[in-house]
């Protein structure tokens, strides 16, 4: 496995802590991590739990790195990256990582006077937990050695997947980037109808818990397509039939489809808005 000689994470919020925390948990030395954070309870807090370096000036964190993650707002990640132009090194220097959603890698890259290798990533929020789903986008200056240390720096917090276009970013954002709230929403559904049957609310959470959780682990377990494990349990007149059914009229799929149509055209209006509109061929 590749993996860097030193990270630099610039911001100590909930995703670079669910990273760092993955790292060290695999066995990455904490004495090599350092996180840039303002805060100083918030750096305290990270050197307290996991023993990582921790300094509130990004220019000292990035020294010496081999890789950098921006784990800023994407609000304020032109400022950071702007700040940090002149203390990454000679060209092409490390590889920048940012997990900051709706910025393009070209954008980011100029942001830090060009030349740079970027890799643009996109977790979701259930990387805090280590179940997390992340795409990567690499511009074309990082080379095998710093996808490798891009794929090992992500995995630490779930499953990776490359994409070879980053206009599929868009689509990642509206499915995994977006998803778990999705699925919190079918739960809560779930949960809300069940309790009008007659289930204590408490009961109807629990059970409703569970069978996504089981649900899901078939899904990943069996190695099968999810419309098989739906049809294996659909068995034909009886009640999941029906309930099936009720679901299919009521436009389900039309439904996700819009969800995930409309995600994916916000996740690019913002890549504009934040970024600047891409430049016209």
């Amino acid at each position: 496995m590749t993996r860097a000689n030193r990270i630099a994470f610039i911001g100590g919020g909930n995703m670079s802590t669910s990273l760092v925390g993955g790292l060290v948990a695999g066995g990455y030395p904490a004495a090599d991590i350092v996180v840039a954070e303002p805060r100083k309870n918030a750096r305290e807090a990270l050197h307290k739990r996991f023993g990582v370096g921790t300094t509130e000036h990004n220019a000292e964190a990035v020294r010496g790195t081999d890789a950098v993650v921006l784990a800023v707002k994407p609000q304020v990640l032109q400022e950071v990256a702007t700040g940090l132009a002149g203390s990454l090194g000679e060209r092409p220097g490390p590889v920048v990582i940012s997990i900051a959603a709706g910025l393009r890698s070209g954008d980011i890259e100029r942001w830090l006077g060009g030349e740079r290798p970027v890799v643009r990533a996109m977790p979701n929020t259930p990387a805090l937990l280590g179940a997390g789903a992340s795409a990567l986008y690499a511009n074309a200056r990082v080379d095998r050695r710093q996808r490798a240390i891009a794929a090992h720096i992500l995995e630490s917090a779930g499953i990776i997947a490359w994409l070879d276009d980053e206009a599929q970013m868009n689509a990642v954002t509206a499915l995994s980037g977006s998803g778990p709230a999705y699925f919190f929403l079918v739960m809560e559904a779930m949960q809300n109808a069940a309790a009008e049957l007659g289930l204590a609310p408490d009961t109807a959470r629990r059970l409703c818990q569970q069978t996504a959780l089981g649900a899901a682990r078939m899904a990943i377990e069996s190695g099968e397509d999810v419309s098989t494990l739906r049809e294996r349990v659909t068995s034909p007149g009886g009640t999941t039939e029906r309930g099936i059914e009720a679901l299919e009229s009521a436009g389900l799929r039309d439904a996700f489809r819009e969800a995930l149509t409309a995600a994916a055209a916000r996740a690019g209006e913002l890549a504009d808005t934040l970024g600047g509109a891409e430049p016209q061929a």
